[in-house]
């Protein structure tokens, strides 16, 4: 009654769990937001040192549907889901720093999001990542939806698992930068049963929401 298929351990008590990794390549790395001034400046900063500190990962509930009961054998659930939280990626600077997708090509090689050789996202051949995107759009609710293989009263859900960190920039003249990024990492989608005893945050989170 109990399965989970992936890398993410997120909710006890769950019928199905679907996740899928953000480290594929896309077409686009995000754009460095920065202005004609703002790119010789950040290019002047360029080739220096990342320190990261604080990183947090967590679980953090998207979306779920009201509560529906199945009998053996009714198959798919036809409640769909509500947002309750967007995820968005986010970097801040106190100052001239690389691009937010070099930020975040950092920070996704520091968590080991990012499996890459090259030193910087600008050596690493014109390959991209999900992660460095700094424009990469929630997850849709309702992909990798979940049908149960039993009776019950269940609730469908989505989530993901968010990654945030504080880190420090040594530009080569000596300059220091401090800042935050943010974005996640994996996609997760699943059920819970509200008959069952939630035995993790996101399951409790989810039977707080709707079982209740």
């Amino acid at each position: 009654m109990r399965g989970m298929v992936g890398r993410a351990c997120t909710a006890g008590l769950v019928i199905g769990v679907l996740v899928a990794g953000l480290t594929a390549c896309t077409g686009d790395a995000g754009g460095d937001g920065d202005g004609k001034g703002g790119k010789a400046v950040a290019k002047a900063c360029a080739g220096g040192t990342f320190t990261w500190s604080h990183i947090t990962k967590r679980d953090r509930l998207t979306g779920v549907s009201e509560p529906e009961r199945l009998g053996e054998g009714d198959g798919s659930l036809r409640n769909r889901m509500r947002r309750v939280y967007t995820p968005s990626p986010s970097v801040r600077a106190d100052g001239p720093a690389p691009s937010p997708a070099e930020i975040l090509f950092s920070l996704g090689k520091k968590i080991g999001e990012i499996d890459s050789d090259a030193r910087t996202l600008a050596e690493a051949g014109g390959d991209t990542w999900a992660f460095t995107d700094v424009r990469l759009p929630a997850p849709d609710l309702d992909d990798g939806r979940v049908t149960p293989h039993a009776a019950g009263e269940f609730v469908q859900y989505a989530g993901v698992r968010e990654v945030a960190a504080d880190f420090r920039y040594i530009c080569q003249d000596g300059r220091t930068v401090s800042g935050h990024a943010r974005n996640w990492t994996v996609d997760i989608s699943g059920l819970t049963d509200c008959d069952e005893r939630p035995d993790s945050a996101l399951a409790r989170e989810v039977v707080r929401r709707s079982c209740a």
